[in-house]
């Protein structure tokens, strides 16, 4: 039952808020190893519905580090997802930094709700720890659009923000438009390969819905049908020649890496499924009219034997709206990106160098890459480097360059790498070709 609030007493009022307020409250849990000792973990749910971890170190330094996570999952949010993240990134511990992350609060696709869910986390924080010296947001992944639509709804050019700097890793930029293209492009090229997702004897469908909601396709289910046609997860001697041959073409075709094949078809299945059919209303965001694919044997026959499929320009629009950055923020952004990274293109940060430029931000960001071949974490040094370069920036004004952020990491290996291994990869003099070097822009 639901009761309009102008109808309350001021006192029940007031205890319904203390006893919501009571219920969203951190509570204190068990740091996971390797989480510095002494550091205090909170975990809790927000009124949303959204999981969350908390940490602080022992050493706190005062500045709290947001971090958006990548995927994104396609069941219910799971505390674990978050936790899990919390052990991924312990560097940032290490390094005296608090950490905060939500894990959304819901599965599926929705770039702008996820940066909702992110800020509404952060005022927690701010309620029940304070507010620290400074707050950065750290985007990873498909959470690297999340902490860029985040930066451009809190903390736009002229206004008073919450956050005080940008760092986004192996990010998916470019809103879900440019970012998923290519999938499709995978899914039509692949099913004219092998011919078996779906199958000749299962249902029909469109491959820009994903997969029919009744399906009881599995993603190993997938990954051997992915075998069989090609092979991929083989030795190369074990495979067949006609596994060899298909298998070529697709990667040729579509640009991605063996490694990463059948992550992106998963992704091109049951993501399809989510974003099409609950988030879009059925309706197709991806085209591939006009498309040319190079790579086979017998291009002519490919392209005209590839389904071909017209974008509806609605659902474009919608996911425009909740994924594309403007590139309007007034947050100085350090990025870093693997120039080898299978699941982002490292192309992305063209597009996204591109969208700041055009929005007049283009001199609040710096783009680092490194030569890694890793997307989901990157070399624990490099973490604090891009936090301490983002600081010296915001508190003393000293805008880092690429150079300056690679010795910045040399300089704090010894202290997360006392092993002596280098840990610092990154390339100051390289530069991304465009997007559209990588994946072929589609008709208008």
């Amino acid at each position: 039952m639901h009761v309009k609030r102008h109808l309350l007493p001021s006192l029940a009022l007031s205890l319904c808020l203390a006893q919501a307020h009571a219920a969203n409250a951190p509570r204190p849990a068990d740091c996971p190893a390797p989480v510095p000792d002494a550091a205090r973990c909170y975990t809790g749910q927000d009124d949303a519905g959204a999981f969350y971890v908390i940490a602080i170190p022992k050493d706190w330094n005062h500045v709290l580090v947001m971090h958006a996570h990548g995927g994104p999952e396609t069941g219910p949010p799971k505390l674990e997802r978050s936790v899990e993240d919390l052990k991924r990134w312990a560097v940032t511990l290490r390094a005296g930094y608090a950490w905060a992350a939500s894990t959304y609060r819901r599965g599926g696709y929705g770039v702008t709700m996820a940066a909702e869910d992110t800020e509404r986390l952060r005022q927690i924080f701010v309620s029940y720890f304070g507010t620290p010296r400074r707050t950065l947001l750290h985007g990873q992944s498909y959470g690297g659009g999340v902490a860029s639509k985040a930066a451009e709804l809190y903390a736009p050019p002229g206004a008073k923000s919450p956050y005080d700097g940008l760092v986004l890793t192996s990010g998916v930029l470019g809103g879900g438009n440019n970012a998923y293209d290519f999938r499709l492009d995978l899914r039509v090229v692949y099913q004219y390969v092998c011919r078996n997702h779906p199958r000749p004897d299962e249902a029909q469908y469109p491959l820009w819905t994903g997969l029919p909601r009744d399906s009881k396709l599995t993603r190993a289910e997938l990954a051997e049908r992915v075998k069989a046609c090609t092979g991929a997860g083989l030795p190369a001697a074990q495979r067949t020649p006609e596994q060899a041959a298909r298998l070529k073409t697709i990667l040729a075709a579509t640009k991605i890496e063996e490694r990463s094949l059948v992550g992106h078809l998963s992704w091109a299945t049951w993501l399809f499924q989510d974003l099409v059919q609950l988030r879009l209303e059925g309706r197709n965001p991806f085209g591939n009219i006009g498309v040319v694919y190079r790579g086979s044997n017998d291009d002519t026959a490919l392209n005209a034997g590839v389904a071909r499929y017209a974008a509806d320009p609605q659902a474009q629009g919608e996911l425009a709206t909740d994924s594309l950055p403007s590139g309007r923020t007034s947050l100085p952004t350090v990025t870093l990106h693997a120039i080898n990274d299978p699941t982002a293109f490292v192309e992305l940060e063209d597009l996204y160098r591109r969208i700041r430029e055009s929005a007049g931000t283009g001199d609040r960001l710096v783009q680092t890459f490194s030569a890694e071949r890793e997307h989901s974490y990157l070399s624990d040094s490099e973490y604090p480097a891009l936090f301490t370069a983002l600081l010296d920036w915001i508190d003393k004004g000293e805008k880092p360059t690429p150079e300056s952020i690679a010795l910045l990491c040399k300089a704090v290996m010894p202290r997360y790498r006392p092993d002596g291994k280098n840990d610092c990869h990154i390339q100051p003099g390289w530069h991304p070709a465009s997007l559209e070097s990588r994946v072929a822009p589609r008709s208008p």
